[in-house]
């Protein structure tokens, strides 16, 4: 797996330590670490309460001048956006790498959002693999850049390489970095004094990292004799499906293929003076295409998402590469029976619904109420037959929304958060309904487990959450834990509609071990 050579990659680059909040399309990459330092012992490898905490401690690691990886999608770079974007300025003396895995097309991801963007934001060097041996090769040489110019390098990742198979050929490993306290502390110490400083030494290195690009063997460009005036540009897994459609065309274009960032000007211009129009094929948003509008001369002819030869939004496809490329579409083949229809839906046995069932019971007869919910398995309870939850915007929300929807006079107000999301983010907005003693009831429904992403660890026992509500100042006589089981449906409902009543808030914690957390459970005791 693409996921697997970035992990790969990491560890032969002498990693000491990595970190991660399981997430869709990046989960693999840390299970393989898991996998890997149970076997050998090293690197440490820690499931975290968050991408923000996880991304602090890989800063941790590099302050020491040791190197770490940090891993999360698309979306989780937004909760670690904080330290990521400070960590370009400060100097990073261990390498620090973060690999994130977008979600074009949107298997399971709540938006599309494309973090080559994060990277050009943060003015760092950013790696784009085409295929699982450049996931490997870039990983590697992603940490000595990373240490070249004392920034965070980002490794940008996709679902369909990050979740695809290929034979990579794996190199001698180095020996992990020699511990080493920073000699600067100001250079790690952001006031605004030294951040000044360390801002513009980031700026004065931005020509350094545009060589890097220029000279990179990543950064390969074809000149042709024939190209009939086309210039096409590709970018990570689009060289790919380019190359799936070339032998179609009586003719060969000029190529530019981008697999480092920033974008190589130089280059660029060298295609643009040898062709009529540039065509520029990248999956995710069209950040090299609007790049190219500031970079060429207006007059020359720039196509791609922007201007519809290829779609905005869903995963880039070699038929939609090769549609750009004024080609036939090839015949497609035919399947003979209508496959059925299958949406994803909470799994035989799991907890969720029996706490469903319960909250419907419970908000039976009210004419007006709301149940604000979050990312993972409670989104699922959107779907019929349960229909049970109003909303998912991002992890921790459905806490923070149902105290806007109580503070707005609506009754009653249901939360739904999961036990790992809520250690997520969660935690926070909940302080600030107990301050308030907002008007709601919120639900965690703890299933032992971060079960969409495969059952990993949560970052603490189910046991310790109830003592957590309570030390957040919850009142005792209004936090339940109920079990979740068929059996207990009219106790749980009971306890709901008791707590609805309650004006002010209360905590219902349902509890059962997620079942796909039992089978992994039962299948790593038989292998022991």
């Amino acid at each position: 797996m693409g996921d697997e050579a970035v992990a790969l990659g990491a560890v032969h680059a002498g990693l000491t330590a990595a970190y991660a909040y399981p997430g869709t399309p990046s989960t693999e990459a840390f299970e393989f670490l898991l996998r890997y330092a149970d076997r050998h012992g090293h690197p440490v490898a820690s499931w975290c309460a968050n991408e923000k905490t996880a991304y602090e401690q890989a800063l941790g690691v590099s302050m020491v001048s040791r190197r770490s990886l940090v891993v999360m999608k698309h979306v989780g770079l937004n909760v670690a956006a904080d330290p990521f974007i400070n960590s370009a300025i400060v100097s990073v003396h261990g390498g620090l790498v973060l690999a994130i895995a977008d979600d074009p097309g949107m298997h399971s991801s709540q938006n599309e959002q494309d973090s080559r963007f994060y990277a050009d934001f943060a003015r760092i060097v950013c790696f784009e693999p085409a295929n699982q041996q450049e996931a490997y090769e870039m990983t590697r040489e992603a940490f000595e850049v990373s240490e070249r110019f004392e920034i965070p390098v980002m490794v940008r990742l996709v679902t369909r390489l990050a979740h695809s198979r290929s034979i990579v050929e794996a190199h001698q490993g180095e020996a992990e970095r020699p511990l080493d306290k920073a000699r600067d502390p100001a250079s790690w110490t952001l006031l605004p004094a030294h951040a000044r400083g360390l801002w513009r030494r980031l700026l004065d290195t931005q020509s350094e990292m545009l060589s890097l690009s220029e000279e990179s063997p990543f950064n390969p460009l074809e000149l042709s004799d024939d190209d009939r005036g086309l210039g096409i540009i590709t970018t990570g897994i689009a060289r790919g499906y380019l190359r799936q459609n070339l032998s179609d065309l009586d003719y060969t274009p000029s190529l530019l293929h981008l697999g480092v960032y920033p974008i190589p000007v130089s280059k660029v211009r060298v295609l643009a003076e040898k062709c009529d129009r540039i065509l520029v094929l990248e999956e995710g948003y069209p950040l090299v295409e609007r790049q190219l509008r500031g970079l060429l001369p207006t007059l020359l002819p720039i196509s791609g998402k922007e201007t519809g030869e290829l779609p905005l939004d869903g995963e880039l496809t070699p038929e939609s590469v090769r549609r750009s490329l004024g080609l036939p579409t090839r015949a497609q083949v035919q399947i003979a029976a209508d496959l059925p229809a299958r949406p994803p839906q909470l799994c035989p046995g799991c907890p969720h619904r029996d706490s469903y069932d319960a909250l419907r019971e419970a908000l039976g007869g009210y004419e007006l109420s709301i149940v604000n919910a979050d990312i993972g398995c409670y989104t699922l309870g959107a779907a019929p037959p349960y229909q049970a939850i109003e909303s998912c915007v991002c992890m921790g929300a459905a806490v923070g929304m149902a105290k806007g929807a109580a503070d707005a006079g609506l009754f009653p107000v249901v939360a739904v958060i999961g036990d790992s999301t809520f250690l997520h983010s969660g935690v926070t907005p909940l302080m600030d309904a107990v301050a308030a003693d907002t008007d709601m009831t919120l639900m965690i429904l703890d299933n032992e487990a971060v079960g969409m992403t495969g059952a990993q660890h949560t970052v603490l026992a189910s046991s310790r959450l109830e003592p957590l509500v309570l030390g957040l100042g919850v009142d005792p006589d209004h936090c339940h834990v109920v079990e979740a089981r068929p059996n207990k449906v009219n106790e749980l409902t009971a306890v709901l509609r008791r707590e609805l009543e309650h004006r002010g808030l209360s905590v219902v914690i349902p509890v059962r071990e997620c079942i796909e957390h039992v089978r992994r459970r039962k299948a790593e005791a038989k292998r022991s």
